[in-house]
């Protein structure tokens, strides 16, 4: 009977929790929490990817229509899909490049800690003056 009393008094406390617990903010060592771009960042380049899909497949359809005589639908539906590939597919590569520039240059200002320099205002108006003496 002591057996069962010692393992019901065990049984009852709680657990310690073996995980440490997460400090609000950054990482200890520094490094960002996450190298994803920002929620807006990314829906905005979803959409561009879409509309720039929906354009490639108009002006695909466009030019086989202008091309064709007759009844060419197998012609005029290839060429918007294969047209809607196509500018997905390029505006794809170039949003993917700028939301990794975003991310690499995030990482280093946060890395770095300071934030960028502010843009020099030119003197002098416009033009500013003459080098010339």
């Amino acid at each position: 009977m002591p057996d069962e009393t010692a393992r019901d008094a065990a049984a009852s406390e709680p657990t310690p929790n073996p995980a440490p617990a997460r400090p609000a903010g950054p990482n200890p060592g520094g490094a960002p929490e996450s190298a994803l771009p920002s929620v807006g960042a990314r829906v905005v380049a979803f959409l561009a990817v879409v509309i720039s899909g929906v354009c490639g497949a108009l002006i695909g359809y466009a030019v086989a229509d202008l091309q064709c005589e007759g009844s060419c639908t197998v012609q005029t539906g290839g060429s918007a899909i294969v047209g809607g590939a196509l500018a997905a597919a390029g505006v794809g590569v170039v949003v993917v490049l700028v939301l990794r520039a975003m991310g690499e240059w995030k990482t280093i200002r946060d890395r770095d800690g300071q934030a960028p320099a502010p843009r020099r205002q030119p003197t002098g108006g416009v033009r500013g003056r003459p080098r010339v003496q």
